[in-house]
């Protein structure tokens, strides 16, 4: 509940600093002296617009602070704990707005946008006036207040969930299919492409091999031309061969007597080198016993090597590429039977969140149905009650045209009502009258005060329009929202203020050539005074005073033989 509200320099308020109560707080006070500044000033901390008009002459800035009191709102708790802005049981907004018309929001001292604000000032407080802040003419409001009524809040969330999660599933679903066709067509080149490269089943290196045989094999004449004319040359001579030479010259180099051991070295290396020539001519007789220059052979690796170079063309890469290819193209494919395989598996998903969201939607729509009866008796009654006999009150539940499941159930919720006898029920949103508005949203909100998760109800002046036996009745209806929760009430008629439990009254200060708008809180001989001013007459006079005590007396009753008893 709302229990401080703190205001400094907003339009004529220098300072104001308000403690508030649990039950019913009537405000009163006389034309002009600022009742409804302070209900502008707290929809400020509660994210309404505003501009620099709003700070007071001569001040620096204008600041206003609401302090609430969360332990008994738990979706405010949660909405606060996942920001990071939890502080045990007390919630903090203010606003702080410049001359320049610059706002600065806060929410327990941290920074913060003015949309949250907003946000969090629905789950703390529900303000009613004539024009505006008006949440009953949202149909949102229509389908919350119905759930809360039938106890199905919980419920509907489950409905919400799910509903999120099909949603998700088809979108994945969709952006599979549409790509389903060019997919196919991807799968049906990626087979071929692969079968053509398993066809040609190239190893990693034999491109290599394949290259050198094939040279070998194209250049084998003039291979082998060479290799018999160095065996020649070298063996095959009578006496001029390499190595018959080099014979003579070592046996020469040996014939020689004491010679220094540099000329040992070098017939050393003639020694070595004789032997080299003899393994060199070995190695080209047994290249030459066994080189086979098969016609065929040199066929086959044209043919081959024409295969790999025309794939590689075809697929423009490199012919050493292609085996890499290969493992790329495998990968690909891989990837787009996997997708069928999600396909598949979200096909099923989707298959089994609908069942699973009809059976909780069809749940949720047989509460809010057998709910929407009983609440459209029961406001019906508080019409009657509060002046308008003829009043016709329905809530109305229209399927969901939709072909994806719909987050809030299977069926709009709005409410109709006909304040006159013979009008047909209309959208809440196109009654005119404000008076009727009003009484309209206090019936409704009479008989949801104990399911509503907003326990501070602000009615501002919702008894304009009515009076006599009718504003009595409004007061009772009140003081009953009163009883419990909070309610805060702007009135100009007695047998409202009456009926608050506390009474708060709004005056202007005058201080040399400045203005400021004070508020007190009323004693028991002050409450007289006030309602007697309020029951009409500039001067109070005995019979006044008389008459307020009665109405005081008679509204307070309740509350006195309670206390007793």
């Amino acid at each position: 509940m709302l229990i401080h509200i703190s205001v400094q320099n907003y339009a004529i308020v220098e300072h104001l600093d308000l403690e508030l109560q649990d039950g019913m707080s009537v405000i009163t006070g006389e034309t002009g002296a600022g009742k409804s500044i302070m209900l502008d000033a707290l929809s400020l901390t509660l994210g309404a617009r505003t501009d620099s008009s709003v700070v007071r002459p001569g001040a620096d800035k204008a600041d206003i602070l609401s302090s609430f009191d969360v332990s008994r709102i738990p979706e405010a708790q949660q909405w606060l704990k996942e920001r990071d802005l939890d502080n045990e049981a007390q919630c903090i907004l203010r606003r702080v707005i410049t001359p320049e018309g610059r706002s600065r929001a806060y929410i327990n001292g941290t920074p913060c946008p003015q949309a949250d604000l907003k946000a969090l000032g629905e789950l703390l407080i529900d303000i009613h006036s004539q024009h505006e802040h008006q949440s009953l003419l949202k149909t949102e409001t229509h389908r919350r207040l119905l759930d809360e009524f039938a106890a199905a809040t919980e419920l509907t969330r489950a409905v919400q969930s799910i509903a999120q999660r099909w949603r998700t599933t088809q979108q994945q679903l969709d952006k599979l299919r549409a790509n389903d066709e060019e997919q196919r067509a991807r799968r049906q080149l990626l087979t071929y492409q692969l079968e053509e490269l398993e066809t040609l089943a190239l190893d990693k290196d034999e491109l290599e091999q394949l290259e050198q045989e094939h040279k070998s094999l194209s250049n084998s004449e003039s291979l082998l031309d060479n290799c018999r004319q160095i065996i020649d040359a070298c063996s095959e001579n009578d006496s001029s061969n390499v190595l018959s030479i080099l014979a003579t010259l070592l046996q020469r180099a040996r014939a020689i007597p004491g010679t220094p051991s540099a000329f040992s070295q070098a017939t050393e290396l003639l020694a070595s080198a004789h032997i080299q020539i003899e393994e060199a001519i070995g190695d080209f007789n047994h290249f030459l016993d066994h080189f086979d220059a098969d016609p065929q052979r040199q066929q086959w690796l044209e043919q081959r090597l024409d295969a790999i170079y025309t794939l590689a063309r075809k697929h423009r890469v490199q012919p050493e590429q292609l085996h890499a290819l290969q493992t790329q193209l495998s990968g690909e494919l891989a990837a787009l039977d996997a997708d069928d395989a999600n396909l598949e598996h979200l096909q099923q998903a989707t298959a089994l969140l609908q069942e699973e969201y009809q059976a909780k939607a069809q749940t949720l729509s047989k509460r809010r149905t057998s709910a929407a009866k009983k609440l459209s008796n029961a406001v019906m009654q508080q019409l009657h009650i509060l002046g308008m006999p003829g009043g016709q009150f329905s809530v109305d539940l229209q399927p969901v045209s939709a072909t994806t499941p719909a987050l809030h159930g299977l069926e709009n919720i709005e409410f109709l009502v006909s304040a006159n006898p013979g009008q047909p029920l209309r959208s809440l949103a196109k009654v005119v009258s404000g008076g009727e508005l009003s009484r309209i949203s206090l019936a409704i909100q009479v008989i949801t005060a104990q399911t509503s998760r907003v326990p501070t109800l602000v009615f501002d002046e919702v008894d304009v329009g009515i009076g006599g036996p009718t504003a009595e009745v409004v007061g009772q209806l009140l003081r009953q929202l009163g009883e419990s929760g909070q309610v805060l009430t702007v009135t100009h008629l007695p047998q409202v203020a009456a009926q608050g439990h506390q009474h708060l009254f709004v005056h202007k200060e005058r201080k040399q050539k400045q203005t400021n708008t004070a508020v007190s809180l009323l004693s028991d001989n002050q409450r007289v005074e006030e309602l007697a001013r309020m029951l009409g007459g500039i001067d109070l006079t005995e019979e006044s005073l008389v008459h307020a005590r009665k109405i005081l007396e008679s509204a307070q009753q309740p509350i006195a033989a309670a206390q007793r008893a």
